[in-house]
């Protein structure tokens, strides 16, 4: 069997034409689908054959998506779930039960903080924050009872990383499933499973829509897997519809030059801002003075598209440069075609408490940047007028 390339996939994998023969893929919006006989309708409800039946867990443009995303990221399978953070909620209640316990990196996405430190654990799921980086800490926090090992790499907002494949061994010499919430780099960057993970999660809202039009999530990984979370999904409905679905299978086909023009824009607004007089300090893979840069080489084909600094002062300077510009979005989304600014200790961040921020690195000093689209000169403007007023 001939093997693609990952651009070729992003374009075809996936598609599977209805009987109008149509060039681009179909949008399938149905709730229900009809059987040919009662006998075929029992058949279908049992799984004894294959087919769809109803839209909450099968739909062919869903099946088109998840095949294509699966096969970008070299996993037997995908789902597609409703959002980025119903994606994890469905990893972790389909493959976890009360009683047992996960080990996640600190500097995680607020709301999967929320998740695994407030919500789960009243469900009898606990989870102990170690430094991303750290992988004796990992280690050192693995019990008889810890079933995942839960990463974000690069994290949001600092951009630090993780040494995928090393912790794939500490997970796996433990007996711990490695899922990696792969949001920052996406397949055209980084392919986790290729490392040793064994699941990986997105927010699909983010690059792999890469226009900013719709919410969605996907887990991807091995069948098995892929079965326990299909089960949670048709039961438990964090569905994604037919029609985001569509945009998410569109958007996968531009995601490798969209990610290389913003990793490129990223990489110069990086530099550009660390010789910045009124900046204290820069987080970005693709920067020689970022701790992981040789991993970042390693591990991820560009430093990505998050550029977050740290400006002299607190959350007054933070939001007066915030405020000031006239060119960026001023929002907490990502991955978009337009650049966006946000202050995370006060939006992303603003609900884990200022101890966990502290813990973080999350300072009120700190900006995240999602490089879009535009000139970067046009960009670097717009950060000018507020960085001037510090």
């Amino acid at each position: 069997m001939q093997r693609y390339d990952q651009d070729t996939l992003a374009v075809r994998a996936g598609t599977e034409r209805s009987q109008f023969n149509e060039h681009s893929e179909a949008i399938f919006l149905t709730s229900s689908f009809v059987f040919e006989s009662a006998a075929q309708a029992a058949a279908r409800f049992s799984g004894e054959e294959a087919g769809n039946v109803y839209s909450r867990f099968t739909n062919p443009t869903v099946t088109a998506m998840q095949e294509r995303l699966a096969a970008m990221e070299g996993a037997d399978a995908c789902i597609a779930t409703a959002s980025g953070m119903s994606a994890i909620l469905a990893t972790v209640m389909a493959l976890m039960s009360a009683g047992e316990h996960v080990v996640a990196s600190r500097g995680l996405f607020g709301a999967t903080q929320q998740l695994f430190g407030t919500l789960l654990p009243r469900f009898g799921i606990t989870t102990d924050f170690v430094p991303a980086s750290d992988l004796a800490a990992y280690d050192a926090a693995i019990r008889p009872e810890t079933r995942m090992i839960f990463v974000e790499t690069p994290s949001n907002p600092l951009t630090e990383l993780v040494d995928l494949k090393s912790l794939a061994e500490i997970a796996h010499q433990r007996g711990v499933k490695l899922v990696v919430d792969n949001c920052f780099c996406t397949p055209a960057l980084q392919r986790p499973l290729a490392f040793g993970a064994d699941l990986v999660v997105h927010s699909a809202t983010k690059y792999l829509d890469g226009q900013g039009r719709v919410i969605a999530g996907a887990v991807a990984g091995s069948q098995a897997d892929m079965d326990e979370v299909f089960k949670f999904l048709r039961t438990a409905g964090p569905s994604l519809s037919p029609f985001n679905a569509w945009v998410i299978l569109k958007g996968l086909e531009t995601l490798r030059i969209r990610m290389e023009a913003q990793s490129a824009a990223a990489a110069e607004l990086a530099a550009w801002l660390e010789a910045h007089e009124r900046v204290a300090r820069v987080f970005y893979p693709g920067l020689e003075s970022h701790p992981q840069f040789r991993l970042a080489q390693r591990q991820q084909r560009s430093g990505g598209a998050i550029v977050s600094f740290e400006v002299h002062g607190g959350r007054e300077e933070a939001w007066r440069v915030v405020d000031n510009c006239r060119l960026l979005s001023i929002t907490a989304n990502l991955g978009d075609t337009r650049t966006t600014i946000t202050h995370p200790a006060s939006t992303t961040h603003g609900r884990i408490g200022a101890e966990a921020r502290e813990a973080a690195g999350i300072g009120e000093g700190l900006l995240r940047i999602a490089v879009g689209l535009e000139a970067i000169e046009d960009v670097k403007q717009d950060l000018a007028r507020g960085l001037a007023l510090i």
